[in-house]
């Protein structure tokens, strides 16, 4: 019995040997536990708060200076104008037009002889035609899409990204309204009494080219009356008379201007009103702003629309106000810089001139105020954050800011 019993004890004294040591291990495993989840937290406040003091130092960084990271040589002719065509330069003047890539290469080049030269633009496609003329020419910023021949002259053009255009054509007593492919075909015309729906004042295609908004001027009992209409080339305006499918009247205004921003968001300004759109099918008012200033000069892209207003304070020539596509007003600033462009970026937005440019936040901070090295025909903002490219006479150069 003696035997058994002092088994029974060491027995005991091993079970209870073996917990002690599988407590302890647990213990030593929670500790490490522990301390790995502590240096977890700890680098990932390391990396949270230095992406955060990078991002507000970056937020807050006022830059001075530019360096020239890249240029590329360019012969302009007397008389010529550059503008933005994706992320092209598109070059225009009475003799022809070309378009060359950020790389200089030049991707198409056409020559004409056209007195007045009317442009047209949406996203990377143009049209160009001359006023009274018979023939239009599409391209985009890689090619030539093709010519449009017109049997009344052209009084005005509009173009989509897809390619078509619209045109104003001018008849006695009556205005056509037709729509072509850049191939020529006219898929849609209209016509129009000028004693019965008026004159169009501005016309203007969604980007993939659905979706017409013309301005109708007319006169009713002597007072000025102006219709925006919409007229839809897809099956919704094929069930509706002549594709038109909203119509919104303004009286005592005209309204020389109307633009889409996207296929479902479109905008006009009128004298003293600015009136914002929505839908990609049928387009229905979204909001309406008056307007107590005269109007310089209207900007906009996919994002934004700013107007140019002469200020009302002494110590500023102007006011720029930006609103974004749900016509809400997302900033203001006062300046003094006689301007030959503005553009918008997602969070900010530049003043340019030949000779000077200001770059500032969407939330009012300055992040660029300075001249540049040579005479700036055009700038244009490129993917990355504070680099652009500048067109001069004989350059197109990219430029960072530091």
């Amino acid at each position: 019995m003696a035997i058994i019993k002092n088994f029974d004890e060491r027995n005991q004294k091993k079970k209870s040997s073996a917990r002690e040591r599988q407590r302890q291990s647990e213990r030593e495993y929670e500790r490490h536990r522990r301390f790995r989840l502590l240096r977890i937290i700890l680098i990932l406040c390391i990396i949270v708060g230095g992406g955060a003091f990078l991002f507000f130092r970056y937020r807050g960084k006022i830059y001075e200076e530019y360096d020239v990271v890249n240029t590329v040589p360019r012969t302009k002719v007397d008389g010529a104008k550059d503008v933005k065509l994706g992320n092209s330069v598109l070059t225009y003047s009475r003799d022809g037009a070309h378009s060359v890539d950020v790389k200089g290469v030049m991707t198409w080049n056409q020559s004409f002889e056209i007195q007045d030269v009317m442009l047209a633009t949406c996203g990377s496609t143009s049209a160009l035609c001359g006023y009274n003329g018979h023939e239009i020419y599409v391209q985009s910023a890689d090619s030539q899409l093709g010519q449009i021949q017109t049997n009344l002259p052209v009084k005005c053009i509009t173009v989509s990204e897809s390619g078509r255009v619209t045109a104003v054509l001018e008849d006695t007593n009556v205005v056509w309204i037709n729509t072509y492919e850049a191939s020529g075909q006219n898929i849609y015309e209209g016509q129009f009494h000028m004693s019965q729906s008026g004159y169009p004042g501005a016309i203007s295609l969604s980007p993939n080219g659905d979706l017409l908004a013309v301005s109708f001027v007319f006169v009713e009992e002597g007072n000025i009356v102006t219709n925006v209409a919409f007229y839809n080339y897809g099956p919704v305006g094929d069930n509706q008379s002549d594709q038109l499918v909203s119509t919104f009247t303004y009286r005592d205004m005209i309204v020389p201007e109307i633009h889409f921003m996207t296929n479902g968001a479109a905008f006009a300004v009128a004298d003293n009103r600015l009136m914002f759109y929505s839908g990609e099918q049928v387009p229905t008012t979204k909001k309406e702003h008056i307007l107590d200033r005269e109007i310089k000069a209207v900007y906009y892209d996919q994002n934004y629309v700013g107007l140019v207003f002469a200020s009302d304070k002494p110590e500023a020539k102007y006011l720029l106000e930006i609103y974004n596509s749900a016509g809400e007003n997302v900033a203001e600033r006062y300046f003094d810089m006689d301007y030959l462009g503005i553009f918008f970026e997602e969070k900010s937005y530049a003043i340019y001139n030949a000779t000077d440019c200001m770059i500032y936040t969407m939330s009012g901070v300055r992040k660029y105020e300075g001249k540049f090295d040579k005479s700036v025909t055009l700038m244009l903002p490129t993917e990355s954050p504070y680099r652009y490219r500048v067109v001069t006479d004989t350059s197109i150069d990219t430029i960072q800011l530091k």
